[in-house]
């Protein structure tokens, strides 16, 4: 019985019982030096009560892993994130795993199994709140947690990486107005996440700045993917007075507008001006090419990779929420409005 439970020794239970963190345990089986001699001979000596059994390759080679949680991996912009994520893992030699959880409690419990068995230096969670029993159980296990654009307002005592969406959200209606449009149609994000709520924030504020009415009926529920940007592009030209221009809350919905200008027989830029938000590779490759809102998402990445790393190795984060600028980048999917 001893030896088959010897067998089973992981080094989350090895952790445990030496009251320090998993990617401490890894660093001691990779023979790294930034341990305590006291840690490291504690957990040698569970390592060999227990009969851990290393594994030789991994003691050469392995240097720690950061783990980057999605809910989805079906958009582009999460490959933007990964780049800078993986950007600043490969330059302290820690690699990356990517996974998505998909908001299931299965594959949740699927991932943080592959937690506890892994040398994790820590975790980053993009758009994506982390539930009670997990945000506990990465605790337990002692490994630091950032949040990237997260939904809501954090729960947990982890640190947060974002972007000034309310500027950007203003800086794109402004542009409009500056343009001399009056009527402008608004596609939001899901309203349950703080950056869907912000850029809404800041297209009000411009609105009621520049003395305009905002009209509710100009303002259409979307969900951040193409379709719900057709399908709101396609309500909003099909009103009896429409808008004269469209601003959307992503790139892939503005790109959804331009799909709905064309089928309404419209151009985009000399009918209808369109303004995205993201700033995603495809959009100057559009026709033509997009105005959006820039949204630093690759250095968002760097930023969590590089605030979870100081957390892994125990230095202190001067700030619990941090923003990177947004940026206006003008192309030729906004002009001013045509005399009807």
């Amino acid at each position: 019985m001893a030896e088959k439970e010897t067998r089973k020794v992981t080094i989350a239970a090895i952790a445990d019982l030496a009251g320090v963190s998993v990617p401490t345990v890894s660093r001691v089986l990779n023979g790294r030096s930034d341990v305590a001699v006291q840690t490291r001979e504690r957990v040698e000596e569970l390592l060999t009560r227990h009969g851990y059994r290393r594994r030789p390759s991994a003691a050469r080679t392995s240097s720690g892993l950061l783990d980057l949680v999605f809910p989805d991996l079906d958009s582009p912009w999460a490959v933007e994130i990964i780049r800078g994520v993986e950007d600043v893992a490969h330059a302290a030699g820690v690699g990356t795993v990517v996974s998505a959880i998909h908001r299931r409690n299965a594959s949740a419990k699927q991932w943080l199994d592959g937690v506890r068995n892994r040398a994790t230096e820590g975790v980053i969670f993009v758009t994506s709140m982390v539930e009670p029993p997990l945000q506990a159980e990465l605790r337990r296990l002692n490994i630091p947690v950032v949040l990237v654009d997260a939904d809501g307002i954090p729960q947990q005592d982890a640190p947060t990486v974002g972007a000034t969406n309310w500027a950007g959200g203003l800086a794109a209606t402004e542009y409009l107005i500056r343009l001399g449009h009056r009527r402008i149609g608004f596609i939001t994000g899901l309203p349950q996440l703080m950056c869907s709520r912000a850029r809404m924030d800041g297209y009000r504020a411009a609105m009621e700045s520049a003395g305009l009415p905002i009209d509710d009926g100009l303002v259409y529920q979307g969900d951040f993917y193409h379709e719900s940007g057709f399908a709101g592009g396609t309500h909003l030209l099909r009103l009896p007075d429409p808008p004269t221009a469209i601003f959307a809350s992503c790139d892939q919905m503005a790109l959804g507008v331009y799909e709905a200008v064309r089928q309404q027989g419209l151009r985009v830029g000399d009918d209808v001006s369109v303004v995205g938000f993201d700033d995603l590779p495809e959009v100057r490759w559009s026709s033509p090419p997009m105005t959006t809102v820039r949204q630093p998402l690759a250095e968002m990445g760097m930023v969590a990779a590089r605030t979870v790393l100081r957390l892994a190795r125990g230095e202190h984060v001067e700030s619990p929420r941090m923003e990177l600028a947004t940026e206006l980048v003008v192309r030729d999917s906004a002009a001013p409005p045509r005399v009807r």
